[in-house]
């Protein structure tokens, strides 16, 4: 990947500290996103890029508080396909406009999720996972980082397919819910890929299949669902990006996706995220836009099969 030049200090933007909002709880894998690319931004920016926490009500907290925030280009939020699946699932819930209310910046990465279980104790198989669900349903139980999130989606389309159920615990995040995983208060989790990595390779968790159609370079062991199941066109693949107020002026928006494309590009950024398990895509804020309205159309239908919406 060759990085876009970046315009550094062409003009005095940003002119006080920069705050990007992660809508979940500290040491998941969008945290571990955000983080990456916020000392790269710091060391070429005029002032600080801060990240702040704020988890809560499936992300909702953290998100509407970017919403709602001056449209001036120092305040971003990390975000995903759950900004769409929020709208969807819960529209009363938000306090702002669902995607709507925001300025694509930048898709930084996609990644698979991935269904780990605890190393000791833990079916060793996607096949044994399943096969314990349908033994006794509804008694398996799946930490999601966020009720009603992509990995909630890709394992509910996991059971509906293969006539299992299971018991959702909903947590603030991937991090909480893998560590109980960990801890064993929980069976499974259905979680970003880059989130668990470093604790497969640990021995401390295993994972049973990931969600795309394809394996990971980062687990390359681990087999996909339509291979471990034998469901044939199961694939869902995630991403992780910025979005700004959706009144921010245009050359500023243009400005932070050719800074964030910047950070992207090292050679030392895309070794760390793909050891994780991300894939660098790093696209244009126009780019990120057409992705918010096309996944709209393609998860409403997912979400109406799945009965998900709250009524």
């Amino acid at each position: 990947m060759t990085a876009p030049r970046a315009s550094l200090a062409a003009d005095p933007f940003p002119s006080r500290p920069v705050r990007i909002v992660v809508p979940v709880a500290p040491g998941g894998s969008a945290d571990k996103l955000t983080r990456t690319l916020a000392q790269k931004l710091s060391a070429v920016w005029p002032h600080t890029a801060l990240v702040e926490n704020v988890p809560g009500a499936s992300g909702n907290i953290g998100t509407a508080r970017v919403a709602k925030s001056a449209p001036d280009g120092h305040t971003l939020a990390m975000t995903s396909e759950g900004l769409l699946l929020n709208a969807l699932i819960a529209p009363a819930e938000m306090g702002y406009d669902g995607p709507r209310a925001f300025a694509g910046v930048t898709k930084a990465v996609v990644t698979p999720q991935v269904l780990a279980v605890r190393a000791e104790g833990g079916a060793r198989t996607l096949s044994e996972y399943l096969e314990r669900a349908r033994r006794e349903p509804g008694s398996s139980t799946v930490g999601l980082p966020v009720r009603g999130g992509i990995g909630h989606v890709a394992h509910e389309m996991l059971a509906q397919e293969t006539g299992t159920r299971f018991n959702y615990v909903p947590y603030p995040g991937g991090a909480p819910a893998v560590t109980d995983v960990v801890a064993g208060h929980v069976g499974a989790t259905m979680v970003t890929l880059a989130a668990v990595t470093e604790l497969v390779r640990a021995g401390r968790l295993r994972a049973l299949a990931v969600s795309t159609s394809y394996r990971s370079p980062a687990l390359p062991d681990v087999p996909t669902v339509a291979e471990a199941a034998g469901l044939a066109g199961y694939s869902v693949e995630s991403w992780q990006g910025f979005v700004l107020p959706a009144a921010t002026p245009r050359p500023i928006v243009e400005r932070l996706g050719a800074d964030f494309r910047a950070a992207l590009g090292g050679a030392d950024v895309i070794a760390s995220l793909e050891s994780l398990g991300f894939k660098v895509v790093a696209s244009t804020p126009a780019e990120l836009d057409a992705q918010l309205r096309e996944d709209l159309v393609r998860y409403e239908r997912v979400v109406r099969q799945a009965g998900m919406a709250q009524r």
